[in-house]
């Protein structure tokens, strides 16, 4: 089985002592691919630097998370857009909205958020979003490009909502991302009974690592830090829920990857020591807020 995580924070320093160990643990567990998520304008640098120093083995998403959204300005958002222009960076974000712990005023994230869903409408290229105790606001911003340039390309990154809000975004041509909040008996229940309702062409799973640790996890790792190896587990669990093979799971989450974010397969990624950087940028971290 072939899986692709679409969302680690691969820049974080939890992983700098031993991010060559993560990523060969990754390969031998089966994923194959990985999308290191930015989430500010130096983040977003780091990532597209460690992939293109990976090439067809990591990707890289260019955007400002709603927690930075202060920093998003004219000059940011040109920043972005030449990011956007390297062929390993593959998405717009992680961007939306986040009123759970409010880092940046409302307004401010409407701003970078709107800045954010026109670049990509400009660039062609799929949003990475992000969402939390905003949902009306972003839905409204949703259906507001919706209007204007038609349906959205983007996936609901980290997905964790009720009924209405997946039934929302499955009405508006959303993909849905599932964590291994999944696995979370206290907060993610709910989700087995939603799964079911993904249609195959718009699941993708996500280890958004080093956060979000399956708790079902036997033993439990002493560090609880997440790790991209584990979207295998999270793929089992979904596919439980959804009555499927854990083989079929794989095959239709990563097809659909694949096909959304215009990756190679990943025979065909160029021999070792080759890079598709354009960006003059290396290391780097993102400390993105735990979820």
């Amino acid at each position: 089985m072939q899986w692709i995580d679409i969302g680690a924070n691969l820049t974080h320093d939890s992983f700098d002592a031993d991010r060559a160990a993560v990523l060969e643990r990754a390969r031998a567990s089966g994923v194959t691919q990985i999308i290191v998520t930015g989430t500010s304008l130096a983040g977003s640098e780091a990532a597209a630097a460690l992939a293109g120093s990976h090439p067809g083995r990591l990707f890289a998403t260019a955007g400002v998370h709603p927690h930075h959204a202060e920093e998003l300005s004219i000059e940011g958002l040109a920043q972005l857009r030449t990011l956007l222009r390297a062929p390993q960076v593959v998405a717009v974000g992680e961007c939306g909205l986040d009123y759970f712990r409010d880092y940046a005023p409302r307004a401010a994230q409407r701003r970078a958020f709107e800045w954010q869903l026109q670049l990509a409408a400009e660039c062609g290229k799929p949003l990475f979003l992000h969402q939390r105790d905003a949902h009306e606001d972003f839905l409204a911003a949703l259906r507001e490009l919706h209007a204007q340039r038609g349906a959205p390309c983007a996936v609901a990154h980290c997905f964790t909502g009720a009924r209405r809000e997946l039934e929302a975004y499955l009405e508006l041509g959303l993909s849905i991302g599932l964590t291994g909040w999944f696995c979370d008996e206290r907060r993610g229940a709910h989700l087995a009974a939603l799964v079911p309702h993904i249609p195959q062409q718009r699941l993708m799973l996500e280890s958004d690592a080093p956060y979000l640790l399956p708790r079902d996890l036997v033993p439990r790792p002493r560090s609880r830090r997440n790790e991209p190896m584990y979207v295998a587990h999270i793929g089992h669990a979904i596919a439980r829920a959804r009555g499927e093979s854990a083989e079929l799971c794989a095959a239709h989450t990563s097809a659909h990857a694949r096909t959304f974010f215009g990756l190679p397969p990943p025979w065909q990624a160029p021999p070792a020591g080759t890079t598709m950087s354009t960006v003059g940028v290396s290391g780097g971290t993102d400390h993105a807020d735990e979820r």
